[in-house]
């Protein structure tokens, strides 16, 4: 587990903590089937990974897809975004994530 958070990380965590995010709870950092996922949210079995230019290699993205494959066979929703994305339009990513949940904007 790291305790420094990257950049698209720390402007994700600070948009979706203390239930900012519609009342949502996420942790970061959860171990779930083995793995350590970078954000959950417990109530909605909901994974939210924010991914550097370094899983778009090729034995990376196969790993993502791994887990990915597990997470789902769990139960889990897994949504992947990249880390430009979050740094350009936080506000997106959010209204995503609320889509995908089925829960309308304010």
């Amino acid at each position: 587990m790291r305790k420094n958070l990257t950049d698209a990380e720390l402007k994700f965590w600070n948009a979706v903590r203390a239930h900012r995010l519609m009342g949502l709870g996420f942790r970061r950092q959860l171990p779930i089937a083995g793995y350590i996922v970078d954000f959950a949210c417990p109530e909605q079995r909901l994974v939210v990974e924010l991914d550097g230019s370094q899983h778009a290699i090729d034995e990376n993205t196969a790993y993502d897809a791994q887990r990915t494959k597990r997470l789902e066979a769990d139960g889990w929703t897994v949504l992947r975004f990249w880390n430009d994305d979050v740094l350009k339009d936080i506000d997106d990513v959010c209204l995503h994530i609320l889509k995908v949940l089925g829960k309308d904007w304010p």
